[in-house]
């Protein structure tokens, strides 16, 4: 990738790393056109006049984000996905990905090959590629990404921006990731389709390029609506009020009663949705922006003075659930 090993280190058994770098060479669209070649010390990422480099970096463990058995090229896709939502909650574009890859010694090269393609695939639905990164031999299968973006400084929407009165909005459904996780840790033999559902993030790259120009703060719900809206109300010094009833749950969350069940799944964790604050005037163009670039908006609360986010179930007021997100790390309550 990238940084050439130093001279004397160890290779990777199985997945020989002058051997993959070259395979990365012929594979990837940026080792014929990038402005450096794959393998050089760093590589060049053009950026638009007035533009401001937007990164992010995330890392996906293996026994804690994906299984032993998942699909190689599942994980290569969330690896890239991880951080091209962050990359979104900030209304930026993507314009290239890095890729450190830790594997245990006797690796093939195989699952290292299917890896770059679904991170490069999941990159380039956005315009952007692979353009470098590292490999290293480690105990445990992981994956570092990191996203460059690109705005302009007045596109940026950070988490500090909420004020009193404006409306709460999220894209999507919420209680994508819970309800996976339900089908994981359901009782029987694991679900396959759950581990690669679990996999499958929707970064909202497009939606957040549109709601960016009407936001006043935006972030994206990895951790749960509920962990993002306290970080939300903390960062903007607000208090977030999320209304139950607004939820946009997923299909099979809407056919639980409401109730400590539901709501455990729902705020689980592992949405990959935005969740953002709208002045109130300026909802409908938002919604309207949204909607052409091919998503949803709906508003699920709305902002007022205080501290902290609270939960309006019926007519009381209680804390948000805790998010419990750590898929493979414990089972559903």
């Amino acid at each position: 990738m990238t940084a050439p090993r130093r001279r004397g280190a160890p290779a990777v058994a199985g997945l020989e790393e002058r051997s993959f770098h070259a395979w990365l060479a012929r594979a990837l669209p940026s080792g014929a056109n990038g402005r450096l070649p794959l393998g050089d010390d760093a590589a060049a990422v053009p950026l638009r006049p007035g533009e401001v480099a937007v990164v992010s970096t995330d890392a996906v463990v293996e026994g804690t984000h994906f299984l032993p058995g998942s699909p190689a090229r599942s994980v290569g896709r969330a690896a890239s996905a991880v951080s091209l939502s962050d990359v979104a909650a900030k209304g930026a574009r993507p314009l290239a990905v890095f890729l450190a890859i830790v594997v245990p010694r006797g690796t093939p090269a195989r699952w290292a090959q299917e890896l770059v393609r679904g991170a490069e695939g999941e990159a380039a639905e956005f315009g952007a590629h692979v353009l470098g990164g590292d490999t290293k031999p480690g105990p445990v299968r992981t994956v570092v990404s990191t996203v460059v973006g690109g705005a302009r400084p007045a596109e940026l929407v950070g988490r500090t921006g909420a004020r009193p009165g404006e409306v709460l909005v999220t894209t999507g459904q919420v209680g994508r990731g819970g309800a996976a996780a339900a089908g994981l840790h359901g009782r029987g033999p694991l679900s396959a389709r759950a581990v690669v559902e679990l996999l499958h993030v929707r970064p909202r790259v497009r939606e957040g390029r549109a709601l960016g120009r009407f936001a006043s703060a935006m972030l994206d719900t990895s951790d749960g609506l509920a962990e993002s809206a306290r970080l939300l109300a903390a960062a903007s010094r607000v208090r977030l009020i999320v209304e139950e009833r607004a939820l946009p749950l997923v299909p099979s969350l809407r056919r639980l009663a409401p109730g400590r069940r539901r709501n455990t799944a729902a705020f689980y964790g592992g949405d990959y949705e935005l969740l953002a604050t709208v002045p109130r005037a300026r909802l409908p163009d938002a919604a309207r922006a949204v909607r052409a670039a091919g998503g949803t908006l709906t508003p699920v609360g709305h902002v007022v003075r205080g501290r902290g986010a609270l939960l309006l179930t019926g007519r009381r007021l209680e804390p948000m659930p805790r998010s419990r997100w750590r898929p493979f790390g414990r089972p559903m309550p």
